[in-house]
């Protein structure tokens, strides 16, 4: 089983990716298995989506809680099962939305309990483009889901790829250019 991360803030195509890469991967004759994260699936991620949903300083917290604990089953669940890939949309980078130094300790925690691999894909966007595409297919935002808070995000998640293991992809282009990064990576561990 090979895991594939693909991650990055809001918007910033996490989701399209995924979907392209396992569409690509069943052409190429492989199981996969894809989790986004927060899952709507169990408790714990419609939980996480509930309190994403609300302001303050315990529903920040509540979101994080839930969002980790639902990661957690994800990699209970299903990393272990017969599927040639994996691929966990959200993951570690969920972290970032901690406040400072909470972030950087539970990255390292997770890093190191949770599966890691050579292709975990961080997709980079600014947070003005991560906000107008939020701004473009939503009514409501979520409460980390404004300038400041995804640039604070940004930088944070930034200085948590550079701990190790991460591939930067600028994503404020075309997706299909994305994509063949993405895929190009994959291929060569096919």
């Amino acid at each position: 089983m090979v895991l594939v991360v693909i991650d990055g803030l809001d918007a910033s195509g996490k989701t399209t990716q995924a979907l392209w890469l396992r569409s690509f991967m069943a052409g190429q004759q492989k199981t996969v298995c894809l989790r986004l994260h927060p899952s709507s699936d169990n408790v714990f991620g419609a939980k996480a989506k509930q309190f994403l949903c609300c302001k303050g300083k315990n529903a920040h917290f509540a979101a994080a809680l839930f969002y980790m604990v639902d990661v957690i089953r994800s990699v209970l669940l299903y990393s272990w099962r017969d599927y040639d890939y994996v691929i966990f949309v959200r993951y570690l980078m969920g972290t970032a939305y901690l406040p400072t130094p909470l972030d950087r300790i539970a990255y390292r925690f997770f890093s190191t309990v949770v599966p890691t691999s050579d292709l975990m894909f961080f997709l980079d966007v600014t947070s003005a483009e991560a906000l107008r595409r939020l701004q473009a297919r939503r009514e409501k935002l979520e409460m980390f889901e404004t300038v400041g808070g995804l640039e604070q995000t940004r930088r944070k998640a930034i200085f948590l790829t550079s701990l190790g293991g991460w591939k930067i992809i600028k994503a404020e282009g075309s997706a299909k250019e994305v994509h063949g990064a993405i895929r190009r990576s994959v291929e060569q561990g096919m």
